[in-house]
């Protein structure tokens, strides 16, 4: 599994908010040259983690994005599920019917597969913004 680099972006995005005090906002330029977000990016990917409840938008001359909930709240999981979907690292496990060998039970690969998603997933939900925050030089 390969993050794509919107993701990356997002990451950097929701950082760097999550720095901010609590209801501060940012322009989406000045957020772009804070990040080194190339401009054409940052209005799809605030769009995204808007539409996931994870950033809101502030129209008017003092507007901007900001999080739309504590720092503590928001995960990597969260940021990943809003730009890429649902995590799974072979598509097995995203879909049932997707094994082309049609078994009837689950094989030892699927099994083991299964165990490392699960474990991947909840390592990603425990890494919240705010303990990013509180590791930043």
């Amino acid at each position: 599994m390969q993050l794509n680099q919107a993701t990356d972006y997002a990451f950097r995005a929701v950082l760097h908010l999550a720095s901010l005090p609590a209801g501060a906002v940012v322009s989406a330029r000045e957020l772009a040259e804070a990040q080194a977000i190339p401009p054409r990016f940052v209005l799809k990917i605030m769009h995204a983690l808007t539409r996931a409840g994870l950033v809101e938008s502030r129209r008017g001359p003092a507007g901007g994005f900001g999080l739309a909930r504590p720092a503590a709240e928001i995960s990597l999981l969260d940021v990943i599920e809003a730009l890429e979907g649902p995590v799974a690292i072979h598509r097995c496990l995203a879909e049932r019917e997707a094994c082309n060998k049609h078994c009837t039970s689950e094989c030892p690969v699927h099994a083991a597969l299964r165990g490392l998603q699960d474990g991947l997933v909840a390592g990603l939900r425990r890494a919240t913004f705010a303990s990013l925050v509180a590791k930043k030089p």
